[in-house]
């Protein structure tokens, strides 16, 4: 039935007020005339009295840009939805031809159904309610109109007061004259709330009956239609029986309108009712990613935009390799603790070097337990992960090359008032190798060593380059990673080298539009050279040698990779950080309380495997690359 046709069975009302009034047969003369007077005051005598004050009432000609608060949805790289996120109200708006003719029907019918024939308020609604209530002695009927409701909704307080009521008219008569019935009707079922925090008949249909709203049978609609009154009392995931119920006192209403035929009432009453879920409160299929999607668009568009603005952000997340490395880091800490190695976390981040996108990010084993994201938030000290920073400025100044000589003997400096004398992890010393040698066995000294020969400086300024931003003091022992950095700093740090020196900004967000589908955010990488090719390279060229005869052969997966070991001093915190062409991965294990892992933890023995692991899984769909040898570059 179209909006027209409502508008020709309203042409005329079946009883006027007085009809009504005296068809109720307990009613008395004197009763009768004082229910006349009193409605006839309030919706004649209040209005004039309250349209002196019509500037203290809100404009209702802002709703022409109204936007209700919609919420935001968040999708992997490939559209499927991982979260959705909201203020107060849980929403999505559609037009009103997105909205299932039998659903408009049904709303018209139980809330209002002179809709199409009033002009906001309607009169005989009023006196028949106030005649009700009078009877009963207490609140059973209201007189609002679905206008009343909308104004009500949008502009005032829900104070059960005369003043609030010939306001709500006031408002409605505004509204009638600015907006179309359609107009109103779209507002109306867009704004409504219907239960378990849904706003909205597109939400609502959703959650109830896992559809859209265009897509609502009569029977669904009817039962929808009905929560209205009594949304969370109702809900058909509460009482179904109590649904039912008022289902069927739609269903009546539709049919004494003649808006249905009883064939249609009966079949309606018949047909069973398939519920989906509530959806409104359930957490995000992987909270640590979408944790860390709010915060990066939070700091472009303010938390409100974000939880308020009807978003679809489509992030740069593979579910597929999000899985598998939730899973790897789940099973692995138990393997660990059997193994002697006493950790309660372990991190997980990938980055596509290609794009610097973030593909997988595991923030910690279990996030009911902890929100912490520990890929982003944790600072933890990389140890000798950090030494590859160090080496490609070496080789970036034009004074070294993967074969040159290096000395691993007895070194100190000063530091302060102090000596500062460097050890190697075995505690001995190995003379003169090459510097690949030294990276590939994680010897200290010779770290040591180039960082003060380059100049620290340049190596923090080498940091900066390639998207580390965490505070880094040019210490004598940075090169042996005394800094604090998170796991998603070296993964994709780490990618800058594997693709060649070539760097965009790291982001979780590919894109991001608004509910009618207009791009507002577009993260197109835009790779920019920040480092010497050739020193890239040599680096990707030694760092292969780490795997294949290094601290870390427990890394190898078939296929050319590069990656470096970390360990810190005093076993808190163990590292391995590799990467392929197409893929950089950082897995990081340790105790949020910074307890010591135990004696003879490190990266190599321990953390090299998960890592191992898990890309062996993820890359499997991924052609075998090479490395650009630095043949194929100019030296610095």
């Amino acid at each position: 039935m179209s909006s027209n046709t409502l508008r020709q069975k309203q042409q005329r009302q079946p009883e006027t007020t007085l009809e009504f009034i005296q068809s109720v047969g307990k009613v008395t003369g004197g009763t009768l005339l004082a229910i006349t007077m009193l409605s006839s005051s309030v919706v004649a005598g209040g209005l004039v009295g309250l349209a002196i004050s019509f500037r203290n009432l809100p404009d209702v000609r802002s709703l022409r840009g109204y936007k209700p608060s919609e919420t935001t949805h968040i999708y992997d790289m490939k559209g499927k939805k991982l979260a959705s996120i909201h203020g107060e109200a849980n929403r999505e708006v559609v037009p009103l031809n997105n909205i299932s003719p039998h659903l408009k029907r049904a709303v018209i019918a139980i809330e209002d159904s002179y809709f199409y024939s009033h002009q906001g308020v309607n009169g005989g609604a009023i006196a028949r309610a106030t005649v009700a209530n009078f009877t009963t002695g207490r609140t059973v009927e209201g007189g609002s109109t679905l206008t009343m409701q909308l104004v009500k909704n949008l502009f005032l307080s829900p104070e059960r007061a005369i003043s609030r009521k010939i306001a709500e008219a006031v408002l409605s008569l505004r509204v009638e004259q600015i907006f179309k019935k359609d107009e109103i009707l779209e507002m109306y079922l867009n704004q409504i709330y219907w239960g378990h925090n849904n706003y909205g008949a597109q939400t609502a249909a959703r959650s109830y009956f896992n559809k859209d709203a265009a897509n609502l049978s009569l029977a669904e609609s009817a039962m929808m239609a009905g929560l209205i009154q009594s949304p969370e009392v109702l809900s058909p995931f509460v009482d179904m029986k109590a649904a039912r119920a008022r289902q069927a006192d739609v269903l009546n209403r539709m049919r004494e309108l003649g808006w249905i035929t009883a064939q249609e009432e009966a079949a309606a009453r018949k047909q069973p009712i398939k519920l989906g879920k509530i959806t409104s409160f359930q957490t995000s299929q992987m909270p640590y990613v979408s944790d860390a999607v709010v915060k990066e668009l939070t700091q472009k568009f303010g938390r409100d935009a974000v939880l308020k603005g009807g978003m679809r952000i489509q992030t740069t997340i593979d579910s597929k390799m999000q899985r598998i490395a939730e899973d790897t880091a789940r099973r692995w800490l138990g393997t660990l603790n059997a193994q002697g190695v006493y950790a309660d976390q372990m991190s997980i981040v990938s980055v596509d070097p290609r794009t610097q996108f973030v593909k997988a990010m595991v923030g910690g084993v279990d996030a009911k337990k902890s929100q912490f994201n520990r890929a982003t938030q944790a600072m933890r000290q990389p140890g000798s992960a950090f030494k590859p920073f160090v080496y490609y400025a070496a080789f970036a100044s034009g004074r070294y090359a993967p074969d040159s000589t290096i000395l691993d003997a007895p070194v100190g400096y000063p530091d302060g008032y102090d000596m500062y004398y460097p050890q190697n992890y075995d505690r001995s010393f190995g003379g003169a190798m090459t510097l690949r040698r030294a990276l590939e066995q994680s010897r200290n000294i010779p770290a040591i060593k180039l960082g003060q020969e380059i100049g620290l400086n340049k190596v923090v300024e080498i940091c900066r380059s390639i998207g580390i931003k965490s505070p880094i003091d040019p210490v004598i022992s940075l090169p042996l990673g005394s800094v604090d950095l998170t796991p998603l700093e070296m993964a994709s740090a780490y990618a800058a080298f594997a693709n060649n020196g070539w760097y965009s900004d790291t982001t979780l967000i590919a894109q991001v539009t608004d509910s009618s589908g207009n791009v507002i955010l577009d993260n197109t990488p835009k790779p920019r050279l920040v480092l010497d090719s050739w020193a890239s390279a040599a680096l990707n060229d030694t760092l292969q040698g780490v795997i294949t005869r290094g601290t870390a052969t427990a890394a190898q997966i078939g296929r050319p990779a590069a990656g470096k070991t970390g360990t810190t001093s005093s076993e808190r915190d163990i590292w391995f950080v590799g990467y392929v062409p197409q893929l950089s991965t950082a897995v990081w294990v340790g105790n949020d309380d910074y307890t010591p892992l135990g004696h003879g933890a490190t990266g190599g023995t321990f953390v090299a495997p998960i890592w191992r692991d898990y890309m062996s899984q993820v890359v499997q769909d991924m052609p075998v690359e090479r490395f650009r040898p630095p043949s194929d570059f100019d030296r610095p």
